[in-house]
């Protein structure tokens, strides 16, 4: 797959799994609504901060995050780092009409945060092959790229 290929599936998801370590030391998935990138190496996730994912990440910000289309047999995993957000600049951006019933006291509510989701690599798979991206690969195809809502792009 091209790094542009890998793009488009990722634009296309609009959810991905992310992996991490719970405070017990177990390994824990979660489906989580992700459309806002910043090129391959970068996800926005908008969620509540007293989840039990949000808290394990505080404490260990170590995950993966996995992008796939099922109908298509490909997707791509990225292992990374989570870095909490609770500044409104990033809350603006991720917020909806309507996300009022998840956060009722609105934007500034404290169980609003924003986490981004920081590749260090990667693996994908298609039906004709797989391969590995690295770090250098990552950052050099997001060189100069702002963060995106690219599900939305896609319907344009």
């Amino acid at each position: 797959m091209t790094h542009d290929e890998i793009m488009h599936l990722i634009n296309r998801s609009l959810f991905a799994e992310i992996g991490y370590t719970d405070k017990d030391g177990r390994q824990n998935i979660r489906k989580v609504f992700c459309v806002w990138h910043k090129g391959l190496g970068r996800h926005l996730i908008s969620t509540n901060t007293g989840s039990g994912h949000v808290q394990s990440l505080l404490q260990d910000p170590d995950a993966c995050l996995y992008f796939s289309d099922d109908a298509s047999f490909e997707a791509v995993c990225f292992y990374g780092r989570i870095v909490p957000h609770f500044e409104r600049e990033y809350k603006e951006l991720l917020w909806n009409p309507g996300d009022e019933k998840y956060y009722p006291q609105g934007i500034d509510d404290p169980d609003y945060c924003v986490l981004e989701f920081i590749a260090e690599s990667g693996r994908y798979y298609r039906f004709d092959g797989k391969g590995d991206l690295c770090r250098q690969e990552l950052d050099a195809y997001d060189a100069g790229r702002t963060f995106e809502n690219g599900y939305a792009g896609l319907k344009e």
